[in-house]
């Protein structure tokens, strides 16, 4: 009998621990009704959302792993980096994929979590002649912190004089590039205002400013589309710019050559630091824990194969944790930039 008891006595204690450890399972995921997350115009929104909609998915996956039910993600582009840089300042936005420069325009205002990796690109001289040498750019199998900013010349007139000179040793003067139109980003970009600006200054103690007919485009694709058909001469943009436009240099610009004929690199500047995942001091939802579960979520997902597809619409090919210190040269570089505005 007394034997009986005990059993009981053991069965109901091990039926109270079960429910209690239910219990605190469930108190320890904690919901969070939305996420939103904003993209900087890397491309035409219409293709960055298509590309990143199964990262919602994704992303409500491993952080349900690490203990947070995320009832909806909401993932917009913005109009401009600037756009995405406000929306964090604001708090409209939790996350935002944005450049290293339009971090350090708004890091009082939002917080760096992630750095980018990047497949290192097959051509990184400083000289642009070694870009124009015929041989197709490609990504290696190397990972890359930084990446570089060029000024494209175009199959315009005027882009093809200027690459004729540069690319017979002449150096290119100030009349040169003052006499073509340029197709920019917005002043917040790296690789499509800040450092072309700088090379401009180390080069002619000049910037983008200075120059007389400047075009400020909504996102790469739209500068490209603008070089190809003669309406800019000239584009900055990151260095894999002809790569990424390969295909739609002939399918959608309507040009008939080569990407790689038909445009030429005028100029490279320094390396930029990577892109960053960011969030907002503002937000509502961003714990340190939720920082902390949101940054591990999407370094294992830029590890796995499905993720791998979706971060390269960014050219991005896995993250790893950021350091604020790491983006003192970009300060630098700003400073030097209102400098010369």
């Amino acid at each position: 009998m007394r034997q009986k008891k005990a059993m009981a006595a053991i069965a109901a204690a091990v039926m109270m621990t079960s429910v209690f450890s239910g219990n605190v399972g469930a108190a320890e995921t904690k919901e969070i009704e939305e996420l939103k997350i904003a993209f900087a115009p890397y491309d035409a929104a219409e293709t960055i959302l298509a590309a990143t909609e199964p990262l919602e998915e994704m992303l409500k996956e491993k952080l349900l792993e690490k203990g947070y039910q995320v009832d909806e993600i909401e993932m917009t582009v913005g109009s401009s980096y600037e756009a995405v840089g406000e929306a964090l300042s604001a708090g409209t936005a939790d996350v935002g994929f944005i450049s290293g420069g339009t971090y350090v325009l708004y890091d009082q205002e939002c917080e760096v979590l992630l750095t980018a990796l990047r497949a290192a690109y097959s051509k990184d001289s400083e000289d642009p002649r070694d870009w124009n040498d015929g041989v197709r750019g490609e990504y290696t199998d190397e990972m890359a912190k930084y990446y570089r900013s060029i000024i494209l010349a175009g199959p315009s007139e005027k882009g093809k004089e200027l690459a004729q000179k540069v690319n017979s040793g002449e150096e290119l003067t100030w009349e040169d590039l003052n006499s073509a139109t340029w197709a920019v980003m917005s002043a917040s970009s790296a690789s499509g205002y800040i450092y072309p600006s700088l090379w401009l200054s180390e080069h002619y103690g000049k910037g983008i400013s200075d120059l007389d007919s400047v075009i400020q485009s909504d996102s790469y694709a739209t500068s490209m589309a603008r070089l190809a058909s003669g309406q800019a001469d000239i584009l900055v943009s990151f260095g894999h710019v002809q790569y990424k436009f390969e295909e739609q240099w002939n399918s959608d610009f309507g040009q008939e050559g080569s990407i790689w004929e038909d445009t030429n690199v005028l100029g490279v500047t320094e390396g930029i630091y990577n892109d960053t995942i960011s969030v907002s001091k503002a937000s509502e939802i961003m714990t340190d824990d939720l920082k902390d579960a949101f940054a591990q979520a999407m370094i294992e997902i830029g590890q796995s194969e499905e993720g791998k597809e979706v971060i390269a619409t960014f050219a991005h090919t896995g993250y790893e944790l950021a350091d604020d210190a790491e983006y003192d040269g970009e300060r630098e570089a700003q400073k030097l930039l209102r400098q010369l505005q």
